[in-house]
């Protein structure tokens, strides 16, 4: 009896810890894409809309790695194409906005936050000052900072969550690194933004067969 009892407590300890482990807090910014390059925006309590338009520009998308995003970063160029994708992890969650002094403030957890920002900072390596390595090797390489507390996209193990940083796979951190500019915005947001990569590629698969028609040239791809 004693044995069920404390196998039951240690059932419901674990629920109690994976509910709180999967809670994510209401953010400052909310965004959702409209087209590839149009976001909306809006308050912590999806009020007050308006839209960031970004055509014309060279940006980075981010949709974060949690349920009911894509866990993936976009490279857009400034006509609008998204040239280069690849997963990523990003900020373990568990935290909340509480209000003090009448402003939310972000407590606990290590969410990434939503916004649309900028890189303010590119460093080919780097360890982090925080959350430093005891081993002593750089754990923040091809770093894309866009906070001033330090978020960054930059190198690291896409199956692990982070303290709120952005990791990107080898294959992909390095032409993210060598393409992005310091000033080139950087959008964070929650949601699902792969359905303007299928656009994208389902366009090119029709432009393909449309110029096959019109120069009379058989399928070889």
């Amino acid at each position: 009896m004693k044995k069920r009892l404390i196998l039951l407590v240690g059932a419901v300890t674990l629920l109690l810890s994976s509910a709180v482990a999967t809670e994510f807090r209401k953010h400052r910014v909310n965004i959702k894409p409209v087209s590839a390059t149009k976001f909306e925006l809006t308050d912590v309590n999806h009020e007050n809309p308006h839209i960031v338009d970004l055509t014309g520009k060279d940006f980075i998308v981010v949709s974060v790695r949690e349920p009911g995003s894509d866990g993936r970063m976009y490279a857009v160029d400034r006509d609008g194409i998204i040239w280069w994708h690849g997963k990523i992890s990003s900020g373990a969650g568990g935290g909340k906005l509480v209000k003090r002094n009448g402003k939310l403030v972000p407590t606990g957890g290590h969410e990434t936050n939503n916004n649309i920002f900028h890189i303010i900072l590119k460093r080919r390596f780097h360890m982090s000052k925080t959350h430093p390595n005891p081993n002593g090797v750089n754990n923040m390489d091809f770093e894309l900072q866009f906070t001033q507390d330090g978020q960054a996209l930059h190198l690291g193990n896409t199956a692990m969550m982070s303290h709120g940083c952005i990791h990107v796979g080898r294959q992909d951190i390095a032409p993210l690194f060598k393409w992005a500019k310091v000033g080139m915005p950087v959008v964070i947001m929650r949601g699902h933004y792969n359905q303007f990569l299928k656009e994208e590629v389902q366009q090119f698969q029709n432009d393909l067969k449309e110029y096959d028609t019109a120069t009379g040239l058989k399928k070889v791809y």
